[in-house]
This record gives structure tokens, C-alpha cells and sequence, in this order.
């Protein structure tokens, strides 16, 4: 009867052919034990090139140039960095056809959430206005996605708002706050332009996906709670965003500061919105109904607001949004003076979560097409657009899943949806801004609650929880974070979490005692094989993860407490002492001077105790690097065997069948 093997079915069929190998047998008679073959030397200059070539080039971007006459390359960088003319070439009206439902479909959802979003970020609702003109035109040249719908986006819009009030009154300095926001979007921009151009976007990667759950769970709950005073319609409201400082503002002003028939009309949007929104999620074929409702509530409560004049009975209105396209705003941006700073500081950290949600959802959806992505390309354009957005009055723009998801589900083909959504805004602000004179803050406050409220994942937390629980108290933390404390705090414990994992994993990697399936010549993990069984007067180990100076210290500690704790065992149970310790050394893909010193520290430690030391199928970097610092030699080539079944054979064939 065969037995059940619960490992990766390669690693498995790896280790028969090993086995395989160690069962042939020599002309003398003698099992047959393969020698661990060593690498031959490479060149240091080859070597170098090769780890930058896989460090910043593993896609190999320059392929298409290889043996291209010089217009051909000169024709093929122009389309590299304006993929429209590459694929602007094959467009044609089949394809406009489906850009253009798709772009008006995404400017309907645009056009109410970008004036809310504005609000968020305390700017005039124009500017959410202009940041959904100028990027997408920008992007749709330069972009690699065919989904993506860029504008505001309402978790950078607080995260930029709460910043920037830290550091100027949006009320009594509008104008340097206005200032200090292009700033901020334009060194946003310069930071994921550098990113992208020097190939630096697997930095970004350093930000979990339990950490990006939470803080955006955390922040759609923080945006919720922002907007209960355009909801509720309270004039007095805290600059905090914590729920704490939230709930006491909110019912400090319950007895005199709310206004029913603002809750009236929020709530009845609301409600709206929420059922719309149901509807498109149900079925898809609707996707259209959440993606209009916000500009129908847009309509219907402006018309009841005008008809009524609700405005006198203290219902708070827009009241103003500046006509006419982008003003230009290069000079407003400080290059110079105490600012300059503070606008570098806060742009670089919204430009890093922009570009994480960007870059995540072109991802997304370029899978679900199965078309490839170039991540570092992507970078190059949102930070180009940004820059030029900082320029003409806009602040930081990015990838909306939500219009992203319209967008898909519209049948967009191309970038062009996003030029159409762009067109479409351009109309609006020349002609149609008047008309939201009397368009209720709470209908701006219902349409940011329904866009949020589907970043609160919890399915995704769930997940964690099952799968990894220091994945879901990352989650936790980032979420904890910004809902009790900050947005900042909330992105800090993110970052601050992600590195715990990734220190945490590197300094004390897995080390495990391996034992021998039944019926079998293979050596696996005992605690996934409880019936697998030890081999007498032999202790088998296993280190999953490179041996470097962060770990060396703690793999040559943790294996030496094990032949410790072993040996105890076996001297209560008077049973054969250890003799050998074998180390299973295939997942260690690499190792440094502190690691082989390291060996050689368990080595001598080794001797002293009588135990032999014996390494099983080390790598191609381990061996090579092994050999040249003379560990090879110290410990014996007859040492060195290309598997723990061979290792075993070797020095304890009695366990052999």
C-alpha cells in the first residue's frame, strides 16, 4: 500500500529521482552515492551583472530592441514610453464603441464622487473636478492598463487632507493650503516617477496585503465618520478623525447642532445608493444602475433643494464650484522656504499608498484579461500625470477600483474610457457647475459612504485569520490604528508591522527535525508526518531559509538545542546517543561569511561532543561559497551527499531496506 504523501508533488517527484539515483549500485558491489557536483567558477564582473539584471531587469524590458536597425529602436522607446502608439495603431471603431459607454458610464460615478472627494481633502469641489480632467488624459498616452479609471480617490484624499491640515487652516489659509497641496502632489508625482524610472517598484511590495486590508478597512470606517456632519448636518465639527474625538463631536451637537431635514435627505440617498448598489452586485448585468445612482441622487436632491429652498431651513449647499477649465498652478507650488519640506514630505507618503492602489488594481484587472502589466511603466505614468496635475490645479490622482470596476464591467478596450470620462468632465466644468449651486452636502456625504464602505473586506480578514494569524494581527493593527488614533498612525503600524514580519522571518527562519516516511527512502517534516520515524544514532534537520548574518547566529543556537534536547531524551530512555547530525540544506538558497562561520562555530561544537557533521544537497551558491572558504575541506567532501537517503545509507545502512 502506497502511502499518502501530503507534500508538493514536484518536491516529491524531485526526491524519487534522487532515490532512484542512490539505488543503483557501483562496479564493486557497493550501493552507489552520488558526489554533490561543484559549480564551475564564474566570472565577478558576469556574476555582478547578473544579480542587477535580476534585481532591476528580471523582465528583460530591452528584448524587443535586440537586433532592431536604430529607427526601429528610436520607433520602439517612443512606444515604450506612449503605449497608445503601439496599440492606437490597431483601434478601431468596434473598440471606441466600447471605450466610449464605458468612459460616459465612469464619468456619471466620477463627476459626484470627485466633488466629495475634494471636500475630503478640504479643497473647493473644482479640484476634484480638475484632478479627473488633466490626469486621465495624461495616463491614457502614457499607461500600460486598458482598465484602470484614474481621478481622486477617497482614502488618499483623507490621508491628504489630514496631513495637510496638521500643517495650515484650509479656512483662514486656503490659499497657502491650496499651495501645500499642489506641492504635495507634485513631489508625489516626482517620487513615483524615480520609483518607476530607476526600477525601484518592488519597494512598494514591502507593504503587506494584510497591512493594505486593514488600513483601508480602517480608513473607510474614518471617512464613514467623517462624513456624519454633512450627513447629520452639524456646523461644528472636530478636525480629529478618531472615532473617539468623532462620537463625542456627534453627540455634543445632538440637542442643537442637527438638522432633520438634512438627515431627511441624506439618509433617503443613502439608502438609495445602498440598494443600488445591491442591485448591480446581484447581478451583473445591472453594473449600470450603482454606477448612475450617484449622479440621479446628484439630480433629484439639487431639484427638491431648489424646489423647496431647503436651503433656508439650514440645509447646507455646495453653493459655489469656479467655472471654466484648469487654471495653471506652477507658481503656486513652493520650491522654496519652510513648506518646500513639509509638501515633500507628505506628497512622498500619499504618492506610496496612491501607487500601491494603482499598481494593485492594474494588476487586478490585467490578470482577469490576461494581458501583462509593467509595473515600473505604471509608475513612470501616474507620476508623469501627477506632476502635470500639480501644474494645473490638481491634486493627487490615482487608480478608483470602484470606477475601475465600472469600467471593466462597461466592456472599456482601451485607455480611450478614461479620455471620454476626461471629455466629459471638461463639459462639466464649463457648463454645468452652476447648476450645483444647490446641491445638499449630504447627498456628497451619502455618495462617499456607499464608494467606501465595499473597502471593508471582511471576507479578506476572515481569510487571514484561517491562513496566517500574524497576517491577520497586521491587519488588526493597521485597522486599530486608523480608526482609534490616525490615518498616519494607522499607515506607520502598517509599515511598521510589515517589516516585523519580514525581520521576524528573516532573523529566525524554520528549522525543523526531519524523520523517515514508512515504506518509503524519503525524509520529511515529523511534525506534518507523525508516523515518519527517526533514525537511531542520527538527528536529521532541516533550515528553510538562506543562512545570513541575521540568522546565522540563531541556526547554529537552535540546532545545538536540539541534539541537546534529543540526547536528554535519549539518555532517559537508555537509548543509542546521537552520532551524526545530518542538515537538509535544499531550501537554503544562499549564504554569507557570518553563515559559514556560523558552521563552523557547530562544527567544533560538534567534535567536542563526538557528533559528525553532515550536509545534505546543498545548493549551487551554498557549495560553491562552501568550497571557497575551506568549510568543505574542514568537515570532509565524504561529508557532503546529495541526499539525506544517501547520507543516511551511508552511516547508519542498517535503517536501509
Amino acid at each position: 500500500m502506497s502511502h499518502r504523501v501530503n507534500d508538493n508533488p514536484e518536491n516529491m517527484a524531485t526526491d524519487i529521482s534522487r532515490v532512484a539515483s542512490s539505488r543503483r549500485y557501483s562496479e564493486n558491489g557497493l550501493p552507489y552515492v552520488h558526489k554533490v557536483g561543484v559549480p564551475p567558477k564564474t566570472n565577478l564582473l558576469k556574476e555582478i551583472t547578473e544579480t542587477v539584471k535580476e534585481t532591476f531587469f528580471h523582465d528583460d524590458p530591452l528584448r524587443n530592441f535586440k537586433d532592431q536597425s536604430k529607427s526601429k529602436k528610436l520607433l520602439l522607446g517612443i512606444q515604450a514610453v506612449f503605449p497608445i502608439l503601439e496599440w492606437g495603431r490597431s483601434y478601431n471603431f468596434s473598440k471606441f464603441k466600447g471605450d466610449l459607454i464605458a468612459g460616459l458610464t465612469i464619468a456619471t460615478l466620477c463627476i459626484p464622487q470627485d466633488i466629495g472627494y475634494a471636500k475630503l481633502a478640504n479643497l473647493d469641489a473644482q479640484f476634484g473636478l480638475y484632478s479627473s480632467f488633466v490626469p486621465p488624459l495624461v495616463y491614457a498616452f502614457m499607461g500600460s492598463s486598458r482598465d484602470i479609471a484614474i481621478g481622486p480617490v477617497a482614502v488618499v484624499s483623507l490621508l491628504l487632507g489630514s496631513m495637510l491640515q496638521q500643517e495650515l487652516d484650509p479656512v483662514k489659509q486656503k490659499h497657502e493650503y491650496q499651495r501645500l497641496a499642489f506641492t504635495a502632489t507634485f513631489f508625489a508625482g516626482v517620487t513615483q516617477f524615480v520609483l518607476g524610472f530607476f526600477r525601484l517598484g518592488f519597494l512598494i511590495d514591502f507593504l503587506s496585503h494584510a497591512a493594505i486590508v486593514g488600513f483601508m478597512g480602517g480608513a473607510a470606517i474614518t471617512i464613514s465618520l467623517q462624513q456624519l456632519k454633512g450627513l447629520l448636518g452639524i456646523k461644528k465639527f472636530t478636525k480629529k478623525t478618531d472615532i473617539v474625538s468623532v462620537t463625542k463631536s456627534v453627540f455634543a451637537a445632538a440637542h442643537h447642532g442637527w438638522n432633520w431635514q438634512t438627515i431627511v435627505i441624506g439618509l433617503s440617498f443613502l439608502a438609495f445608493l445602498l440598494v443600488a448598489k445591491f442591485i448591480g452586485k446581484k447581478n451583473k448585468k445591472y453594473f449600470w444602475v450603482p454606477a448612475i445612482a450617484p449622479l440621479i441622487s446628484v439630480i433629484l436632491s439639487t431639484f427638491f433643494v431648489f424646489i423647496f429652498h431647503a436651503e433656508k431651513h439650514d440645509v447646507q449647499i455646495v453653493r459655489h464650484i469656479d467655472q471654466g477649465i484648469n487654471p495653471p498652478s506652477v507658481n503656486d507650488i513652493y520650491f522654496s522656504g519652510e513648506y518646500l519640506t513639509k509638501g515633500f514630505r507628505i506628497g512622498v507618503i500619499a504618492g506610496l499608498i496612491a501607487l500601491t492602489e494603482a499598481v494593485a488594481i492594474g494588476r487586478t484587472f490585467a490578470a482577469m484579461k490576461d494581458y501583462s502589466l509593467d509595473g515600473n511603466k505604471e509608475m513612470v505614468a501616474l507620476g508623469t500625470m501627477n506632476i502635470v496635475g500639480s501644474m494645473t490645479s490638481c491634486y493627487v490622482a490615482t487608480g478608483s477600483f470602484s470606477r475601475s470596476a465600472v469600467n471593466y464591467m462597461a466592456g472599456c478596450q482601451t485607455a480611450v474610457s478614461n479620455i471620454v470620462m476626461s471629455c466629459v468632465v471638461l463639459l462639466t466644468l464649463e457648463l454645468i457647475t452652476p447648476l450645483f449651486k444647490y446641491t445638499p452636502n449630504a447627498i456628497l456625504a451619502s455618495i462617499i459612504i456607499s464608494a467606501v464602505i465595499g473597502l471593508i473586506d471582511i471576507d479578506a480578514m476572515t481569510l487571514l485569520y484561517k491562513i496566517d494569524k500574524f497576517d491577520f494581527v497586521a491587519c488588526m493593527g493597521a485597522f486599530l490604528g486608523v480608526v482609534f488614533q490616525s490615518v498616519e498612525i494607522g499607515l506607520l503600524i502598517a509599515v511598521a508591522i510589515s517589516f516585523a514580519k519580514i525581520l521576524l522571518q528573516v532573523t529566525r527562519p524554520r528549522i525543523v527535525v526531519l524523520g523517515k516516511v514508512p515504506r518509503t527512502r524519503v525524509y520529511r517534516n515529523m511534525q506534518q508526518y507523525p508516523e515518519s520515524t527517526k533514525v537511531p544514532g542520527v538527528l536529521i534537520v532541516r533550515v528553510d531559509s538562506a543562512i545570513y548574518f541575521s540568522n546565522s547566529n540563531y541556526m547554529r543556537d537552535r540546532i545545538l538545542r536540539w541534539l541537546t534536547d534529543e540526547d536528554e531524551m535519549l539518555k532517559e530512555t537508555n537509548q543509542q546517543k546521537i552520532q551524526y547530525l545530518i542538515v537538509e540544506m535544499s531550501p537554503v538558497t544562499d549564504i554569507d561569511t557570518s553563515g559559514i562561520h556560523s558552521l563552523e562555530d557547530l562544527y567544533k561544537s560538534l567534535q567536542k561532543r563526538n557528533v559528525e557533521l553532515v550536509l545534505a544537497n546543498p545548493g549551487t551558491m551554498v557549495i560553491d561559497k562552501l568550497h571557497a572558504s575551506g568549510f568543505a575541506d574542514m568537515i570532509g567532501e565524504d561529508k557532503i551527499f546529495l541526499t539525506v537517503a544517501d547520507a543516511v545509507m551511508t552511516f547508519a545502512p542498517k535503517m536501509e531496506p
